[in-house]
């Protein structure tokens, strides 16, 4: 019965690796309502925000205000790559790091000289590998980031556009789109470009004070939203890739156990034809 005894053994270890995987898809699944609860809350702000932008952005303005600079050519670029710093998310983190690969193939064709910034250590392991130079390499931001820790990743890069240090800022995050759908995604940060179209009401505004001075404190928040909006997406997108990942592998074991246990009994059941014909012929003998 070693056959049977192996199985026993292989039976109780996938179970116990499914009891694994369905806590581990439980606590995601937690995880991930607060994290949708977070995006929900920061989309109405980052649209506000726009839309105000967007009604007082001028020509003339943008001449006054660096942060809305639009360089002649873009030679020194800032990248700023979000991953997640735990792993069981299946190609969460891949395709992220596939997708800003992309983008500095692209921007290091066309001559410029790119910096990368990363956030989780899946990145920076991936371009640890690829020796790929990083500028900065973050592993403190936890899965329910702060409008600080958004200031923190871009008030220094802000600080060097404004100069003319940098002629561009751009990030790599997960969109969420819903549980099942986190695409990864490059937005451009710096230059600012206002947002067209925002499809709400066209209202009018009082302006106390003046359009140069409300410009002056709602240019620099419009772009750490920007960096926290996507700070909370691909947050919540790490926590419904890690939930989906956690489900396949339960319903994974749930198979392979059918599969096992299956097998176990038709061994079992081959084991005891046999000791009975072992039996009646060592009766049929006696007999004789």
């Amino acid at each position: 019965m070693a056959k049977g005894r192996e199985l026993k053994g292989r039976i109780k270890s996938v179970e116990n690796t499914r009891k694994i995987t369905r806590t581990m898809e439980m606590v995601a699944t937690s995880k991930m309502k607060r994290a949708t609860d977070r995006v929900a809350s920061a989309r109405p702000y980052a649209l506000a925000l726009g839309e105000v932008l967007s009604r007082l952005y001028s020509p003339d303005l943008a001449e006054r205000f660096p942060l809305l600079r639009r360089p002649a050519s873009r030679s020194k670029i800032a990248l700023i790559l979000l991953t997640s710093n735990r792993g069981l998310a299946g190609a969460f983190n891949a395709n992220l790091v596939k997708e800003a690969r992309a983008r500095l193939a692209e921007w290091d064709a066309a001559g410029a000289s790119v910096e990368l910034h990363v956030v989780g250590r899946k990145g920076i392991g991936a371009f640890r590998y690829l020796n790929r130079p990083m500028a900065v390499q973050r592993t403190d931001l936890g899965d329910r980031p702060s409008a600080d820790d958004a200031a923190g990743l871009i008030d220094s890069l802000m600080t060097r556009f404004s100069s003319g240090e940098l002629d561009a800022v751009y990030i790599t995050y997960a969109k969420f789109q819903s549980a099942l759908s986190t695409p990864p995604m490059t937005e451009q940060v710096l230059p600012v470009v206002p947002p067209s179209g925002q499809g709400g009401p066209n209202r009018d505004f009082l302006l106390s004070p003046s359009a140069e001075e409300i410009c002056e404190s709602l240019l620099p928040a419009y772009v750490r939203n920007a960096i926290y909006r996507a700070l909370v997406e691909t947050a919540a997108g790490e926590q419904g890739a890690r939930r989906t990942a956690m489900k396949n592998a339960t319903d994974n074991a749930s198979e392979i156990l059918t599969d096992l246990k299956r097998t176990y009994n038709r061994a079992r059941q081959a084991q005891i034809t046999q000791e009975i014909a072992e039996i009646v012929g060592g009766a049929a003998a006696l007999q004789g």
